[in-house]
């Protein structure tokens, strides 16, 4: 399943990504990021938790990406 994402990802969108995303643990879930414009330190924290829980970031910006492995550690 692929969700589409745009525009700003800030706390109250990752409350309602969350519950979302609870729906359909069963599947393999593909969140598109090439609309999104802006993330907080929230958002960057719920896309790296999905993301090593198996959903898989697609078109994903490059500062996303950077800030994500940053978090993790992985820079």
């Amino acid at each position: 399943m692929t969700f589409a994402l745009s525009g700003d990802i800030d706390s109250a969108h990752v409350t309602e990504l969350e519950a979302l995303m609870a729906t359909v643990s069963n599947r393999p879930v593909f969140l598109d990021l090439a609309d999104v414009t802006l993330v907080n330190r929230e958002a960057i924290g719920f896309l790296a938790g999905v993301e090593a829980a198996g959903a898989t970031l697609v078109n994903c910006p490059e500062y996303v990406r950077s800030w994500i492995d940053a978090e993790r550690g992985d820079a």
